[in-house]
């Protein structure tokens, strides 16, 4: 999104009541205040399931922020941090999300009933937050950010996002999914999803999500 130049890609697995959460991405913001580019990586949840395309830039800076976009994908349902609390009072903890052009996120948690169901439902999107300001027009570039007027606009502006849908298998891939040669017992699907410009590239479990996303400009 937003021409950001990032790209990546995304898993959620669940197993009963938690969920276990990979991001990876490169291409990012590098550099913030002296010190690596944080990137606010969220699952929004309750919209049309949908990334934003160039039009929900309303003001016409170039830039859709976090507000403009949450028709397509929702309001924060989960932050998808470090270590700590993962609910939306987190969304802007800024210490506690991955740093720098490119991360390899996992975390195992207890996903909170609101975010799993709107990913069972195809309403669950992967947003990962964070532009280079030297890439911005000037009115974007020195734009506070609408969500917290202490950072600037390209902190909290989206950089990457991945929608989910649901889609049903046939069968599972020819030799399943290593589990380390323990039980499967209780997991119940896996969702592999593409951030930016990487396309779905697999699935197993029950049954999957297929990925639908636009980059700024483009249709579906």
């Amino acid at each position: 999104m937003n021409d950001s130049g990032g790209s990546g890609q995304a898993s959620l697995q669940f197993d009963g009541d938690q969920a276990t959460v990979t991001v990876s991405y490169s291409g990012l913001a590098e550099e913030f205040q002296d010190g690596p580019f944080p990137h606010a990586q969220h699952i929004h949840i309750a919209g049309q399931g949908e990334c934003p395309d160039a039009s929900f830039d309303e003001n016409g800076d170039g830039v859709v922020s976090t507000p403009e976009g949450q028709p397509a994908y929702g309001e924060v349902g989960t932050a998808l941090t470090t270590e700590g609390e993962t609910g939306a009072d987190s969304a802007l903890a800024v210490e506690r999300f991955p740093g720098g052009p490119s991360a390899d996120y996992e975390r195992t948690f207890e996903l909170n009933q609101d975010s799993a169901d709107s990913v069972r439902h195809g309403t669950g999107v992967i947003v990962v937050h964070g532009l280079d300001p030297s890439t911005l027009s000037d009115e974007a570039a020195e734009a506070d950010s609408p969500l917290d007027d202490s950072l600037p606009l390209a902190a909290t502006a989206p950089a990457l996002c991945g929608a989910l849908s649901t889609s049903q298998m046939e069968a599972t891939p020819e030799g399943g999914v290593d589990t380390g040669g323990g039980s499967t017992a209780g997991i119940e699907n896996e969702w592999l999803i593409g951030l930016g410009g990487l396309t779905l590239v697999g699935a197993a479990g029950a049954g999957a999500l297929a990925m639908r996303r636009r980059e700024s400009g483009e249709q579906n």
